[in-house]
């Protein structure tokens, strides 16, 4: 089922403050942190932020396009930093538009198709909440404003992602035990029938034909989208599986986290890891690829009631290469360049910048 914008799940804010950053285009700069396990650099936000995400796409700008959610809104922005720019002291966030949300956003995905190089600009992503919904939003960042809200998970969604080379097609994954592809339109176009809760869905640029879909109970299925039929499987060997991601650099490789573990395989060679090893004291809560080097990669810890511990890991090192702690973090998502991360937390996001 797809509504309209009319029905107001999302509306552009106002100039009243409701706890929000502000609507207009605002710049910023801040400064390298110094403390041991602190991040690289932080910018502060006005609420809890549960999720963020780096565009991996290139926008046609010199920065990066960054999205992060908080209980009832998304800021839209861009981030510069040092290592780009030499004018540029720490990071430079610019606040493009605060988008208010009806709930608290769960996850988000930018499409493709967001482009900062072209008049008029044009910023599309998807995002969903607890009530089970999928909503598109696609804005040329001032008057013009349309959204779809999507009806068809009958449970929480625990991922989205856009088809990578297009950007004319998403995929959800739910606790409902289903993984739904939709097209702009808001039709479910594809629905593939999982045997546990689904927790990340993945699409390659260099394979837009496989979806990648990893269930709870330690199962990944590659499917094939013109056959809608799996075509492989890995098995973590254990559960829970809790988050997993495909490499961008090299489509071989996938990893995860299960339990407090981190398990890498080569997928040409078995349906079995090829690497484990304990990550995490507690369960860990997810696994990203760097975007720029296929042996660096970032796990975070299941939120705690204090912090939340970052680790950048790399295949060649037998420890992880940074340990990082922030404030009972959420979301996780490196830069389409840098070998940076971002994770969001209570009031700021915080960003690492790793040696590679």
């Amino acid at each position: 089922m797809v509504r309209s914008n009319k029905d107001i799940n999302w509306v552009v804010k106002s100039n009243q403050r409701v706890n929000t950053p502000d609507i207009n285009s605002t710049k910023n700069t801040f400064s390298m942190e110094d403390s041991g396990r602190g991040a690289s650099y932080t910018v502060p936000c006005d609420d809890y932020v549960h999720v963020v995400e780096f565009s991996p796409f290139d926008s046609g700008s010199a920065a990066s396009l960054l999205a992060y959610g908080g209980n009832q809104y998304v800021v839209v922005g861009t981030c510069r930093f040092q290592e780009e720019d030499m004018e540029v002291e720490g990071v430079e966030f610019t606040t493009l538009r605060v988008f208010h949300h009806a709930l608290r956003v769960d996850c988000l995905a930018w499409s493709p198709e967001s482009r900062l190089d072209k008049l008029p600009q044009l910023i599309r992503f998807c995002t969903a909440a607890a009530d089970r919904k999928v909503r598109l939003l696609t804005s040329d960042l001032q008057n013009q404003h349309e959204v779809k809200v999507m009806e068809g998970h009958t449970s929480y969604i625990n991922h989205l992602v856009f088809e990578p080379t297009e950007g004319k097609q998403m995929a959800s994954v739910s606790d409902d035990h289903t993984c739904r592809v939709w097209d702009l339109e808001g039709n479910e176009t594809t629905t593939f029938r999982l045997r546990s809760p689904g927790v990340s869905v993945c699409w390659h640029p260099e394979d837009a034909f496989k979806l990648m879909v990893a269930e709870k109970k330690g199962t990944i299925r590659f499917y094939d989208l013109v056959t809608q039929q799996a075509i492989l499987s890995l098995d973590c060997g254990q559960s829970p599986l809790m988050s997993a991601d495909w490499c961008l650099t090299n489509t071989i490789k996938v990893g995860a986290v299960t339990g407090s573990d981190w398990v890498i395989w080569d997928i040409t060679r078995s349906s079995y890891p090829q690497e484990k090893r304990p990550a995490h004291v507690e369960r860990a809560g997810n696994f990203r690829w760097s975007r720029v080097n296929e042996n660096l990669f970032s796990t975070t810890g299941c939120p705690g009631k204090i912090s939340s511990q970052l680790l950048v890991h790399h295949l060649g090192h037998p420890q992880p290469v940074m340990i990082g702690s922030a404030t009972v973090g959420a979301g996780l998502s490196w830069h389409r360049s840098l070998p940076l991360c971002v994770i969001g937390g209570d009031r700021k996001l915080s960003f690492w910048m790793t040696e590679m």
